[in-house]
């Protein structure tokens, strides 16, 4: 019952964070911009994870259970994915200076169709199950655990870290050979480099270590399968639902959004939301006829 309340609790302060990263992009219109709607993409998928999280209590080996270890499987999948979409996106916009938004669909065939065809691959032999707090892959098929999620994960995690030193690092030159002159144009793109990449270069090393207590886990569980640590579930179940905070914190929280989150802005977009705008209507004139000056007294 513990373990299970703490899931749940954390899910919870999840799922919130989901909707607040929703509710922001939706209220302020800011999927207008490409990489906003990417981030609402990545909060979706989050949001749905974090209620496969909240799915009940402990259930036994059966349909209902396998259901929670597929939808866990495929929206774990879908969050890391879309983050891996964002972080290529930055590459070509920032090393490559490419226009992205052609793309979009692209990305949602690798965010949600990859982790869709993985999620159906432990059906295979029957691999889902009872796993601790939750289910998913059970203690005995640890190659199943390791081969189809935590191995990949450490592997995109790592290159991500990579990829974002070199991000930062074309970024520095670029800043360095904006120096000295002033355009208008050239420091609002520095600005916006700017806040694009700072709150994202940390986001591989959260996820990290996130990551590490389930795995240390899990590691566990392959040793001894028949000794569970109470102290890492819970660490576990602290960790693993987490990831719709730590999105709402890492990309909801801009300067901009920060800026804009007043209640004089947010009523202001809730009205321009809700409320219908004015349309100014044009009438053609019409000839004045013998008649119509007949009703009026002119003299």
């Amino acid at each position: 019952d513990v373990v299970v309340g703490i899931r749940k609790t954390v899910a919870s302060l999840s799922l919130i964070g989901c909707l607040f990263m929703i509710g922001v992009i939706w209220l302020f219109r800011k999927y207008r911009s490409f990489v906003q709607r990417l981030i609402l993409y990545l909060s979706i998928a989050a949001l749905l994870d974090t209620i496969s999280y909240l799915m009940g209590d402990l259930h036994p080996d059966g349909t209902l259970c396998n259901f929670q270890a597929f939808l866990l499987t495929l929206f774990e999948w879908s969050v890391l994915l879309w983050v891996c979409c964002i972080t290529f996106n930055l590459t070509l916009n920032i090393i490559w200076m490419t226009r992205t938004d052609k793309y979009e669909i692209m990305y949602h065939v690798v965010s949600w169709g990859v982790p869709l065809v993985l999620a159906c691959l432990p059906f295979i032999g029957d691999h889902y199950g009872p796993a601790g707090a939750w289910c998913w892959i059970p203690n005995q098929y640890t190659h199943w655990r390791f081969g189809i999620w935590y191995g990949p994960l450490f592997c995109l995690l790592g290159l991500m870290v990579v990829v974002y030193t070199c991000i930062s690092v074309t970024l520095s030159r670029k800043v360095k050979r904006w120096e000295g002159t002033y355009d208008p144009d050239v420091e609002r793109n520095k600005d916006l480099l700017k806040e694009d990449i700072k709150p994202l270069r940390a986001y591989p090393f959260i996820y990290l270590a996130l990551s590490i207590f389930p795995l240390v886990h899990r590691i566990q569980n392959a040793v001894s399968p028949n000794d569970h640590v109470f102290a890492l579930v819970v660490l576990q179940c602290l960790t693993s639902p987490l990831q719709g905070m730590v999105n709402a914190i890492v990309y909801g929280l801009d300067r901009e959004t920060v800026v804009r989150l007043t209640p004089t802005s947010i009523k202001l977009a809730i009205q321009s939301r809700f409320n219908q705008p004015t349309l100014i209507s044009e009438y053609p004139s019409a000839p004045v006829t013998s008649q119509d000056a007949s009703d009026y007294d002119l003299t």
